[in-house]
């Protein structure tokens, strides 16, 4: 994925929960559109959010009709994903957070209730056969202990990845 838009209530105000929460940068603003970069990203931008006014009604997509449920952010390290996740509570962002076996995932929504994703993946010479893909609880320290805080995880050794 190149980049994603998003249409919220109010642009500048959920530019400031992607900049203070998630550490995007903001390379263009207007009054109803920001466009923003993801930390370490060399991306023209990752992130475009215009602003369609306050009246706007929550998405209905996953209750009465089809859309898209989240986007991913991924970070380099499990220590980056702890910081996020201190973050994100801290903004009473975070809904959740999950073991899928080869993804480490954290749940939060933004100022609108759109859903995203703050993620690690297991490097992939560290997946073995055993490891399947499942939705457990997540033990953050646990996962620290068993990999290590600083492990950068599979894609974020790819030049170009987009990273939260």
């Amino acid at each position: 994925m190149n980049h994603a838009v998003l249409f919220v209530r109010d642009a500048q105000r959920s530019a400031a929960f992607y900049r203070d929460v998630l550490g995007f940068r903001e390379i263009v603003s207007m009054p109803n559109a920001v466009f923003m970069r993801a930390p370490d990203s060399d991306n023209d931008h990752d992130l475009g959010l215009f602003g369609i006014g306050d009246a706007a009604t929550a998405s209905p997509a996953g209750r009465s009709s089809v859309g898209l449920y989240h986007l991913a952010w991924e970070v380099p390290t499990l220590a980056d994903l702890a910081d996020h996740r201190a973050r994100l509570a801290e903004a009473g962002a975070l809904v959740g957070a999950s073991d899928h076996g080869t993804t480490k995932a954290l749940y939060a929504k933004d100022p609108d209730g759109l859903e995203f994703e703050v993620s690690w993946l297991v490097p992939h010479e560290l997946i073995g056969d055993d490891m399947e893909m499942a939705t457990l609880p997540l033990d953050l320290d646990a996962e620290i202990t068993r990999y290590g805080g600083d492990r950068v995880g599979a894609l974020s050794r790819v030049p170009g990845t987009t990273r939260a």
